[in-house]
């Protein structure tokens, strides 16, 4: 992008700031906060391409009025960190929404296909799930344990296993979005085929309601992470065929920068996950129905919250 695009395309919300910080007593914490990050981005973004302009100058300037009137103390790491994930990582999703739509359609697409060909082809889930899977699976069914696999360690060891696992299949998600978005379809496609096959494999057996409360006593936040995980990647394949008015460097960079970041956000849910695989997972079978759907509507009301109507209000707040 030229310089004087970029001049023009910011310089009103520029000078809003400016406004701001020189009457910062009327602001709040929160929103001088905000204003300095996405002050410091515009000033990351002119010292790459624009390094000895008077507009690095000048955003210099104006990020030091910020830093100035905000960060007096000691504790600029922890309200950092707070920053991040109340409004860095939401506006990072903002962006990606159209993304996070798309990953869910071909996530959901996935799943449908999977229950249709387990249904009407009998080897379809040995294929997807493999046969010593599905065998342990089959012979925990007909010892009255469907769900023994999630007893099969001890919790601190699944849990380890677990949310190490789930972080890797996120990074690899967002990855694999490098192939022109073609890597992280095929990997949400994968999953939702994975999860497809299990329940119908579970409900031909008069056992789906078991399966849907296991699975989603944990897969709430899981797979909702893994959909976001993949809408990240899709930001980055987008990114180099859609570069719209940018180089294919510049919307990298800019979606990079955003889809790393929600990716590092999927790290705490991913990790409450694990948590409800390894501790409490084991035990839905003894578990009140009204107590695994509290969990599992909560988890979904949270995803929904933070991930979709939290990033438009903020941005309809702050636009």
């Amino acid at each position: 992008m030229k310089e004087s695009v970029f001049v023009r395309e910011n310089a009103p919300k520029w000078k809003h700031f400016e406004s701001v910080i020189s009457k910062r007593s009327k602001a709040s914490a929160d929103e001088l906060a905000d204003y300095y990050i996405r002050v410091t981005d515009d000033l990351a973004y002119a010292a790459t391409f624009y390094p000895d302009s008077k507009t690095t100058n000048y955003l210099n300037q104006l990020s030091r009025s910020f830093h100035s009137g905000i960060y007096q103390n000691k504790r600029e790491r922890a309200s950092r960190i707070l920053h991040f994930f109340k409004f860095e990582i939401p506006e990072a999703v903002y962006h990606c929404h159209r993304q996070l739509f798309y990953a869910f359609i071909f996530f959901m697409l996935a799943i449908l296909i999977g229950v249709v060909s387990s249904l009407y082809e009998s080897g379809f889930v040995r294929q997807i799930l493999g046969d010593e899977y599905v065998n342990m699976t089959l012979s925990n069914i007909e010892k009255g344990e469907p769900l023994a696999v999630y007893k099969s360690m001890s919790p601190g060891a699944m849990f380890l296993g677990i949310s190490s696992n789930n972080i890797y299949v996120a990074v690899v998600a967002f990855v694999y979005g490098i192939f022109f978005s073609v890597g992280t379809v095929y990997f949400l496609v994968q999953n939702g085929l994975m999860v497809g096959a299990f329940v119908t494999m579970f409900a031909q057996k008069g056992l789906l309601k078991v399966a849907l409360l296991g699975i989603f006593l944990h897969g709430a936040l899981e797979l909702s992470a893994i959909v976001i995980a993949g809408a990240a990647g899709m930001a980055i394949g987008n990114s180099l065929l859609f570069p719209g008015t940018y180089s294919r460097v510049e919307a990298l960079t800019r979606a990079g920068n955003r889809a790393v970041k929600m990716v590092v956000g999927l790290v705490p849910i991913f990790i409450v996950a694990a948590i409800f695989e390894s501790f409490v997972t084991r035990y839905s079978a003894e578990l009140p129905v009204f107590f695994s759907l509290a969990i599992i509507v909560s988890s979904f009301t949270f995803i929904i919250w933070y991930f979709i109507i939290l990033p438009i209000q903020l941005k309809s707040k702050y636009k």
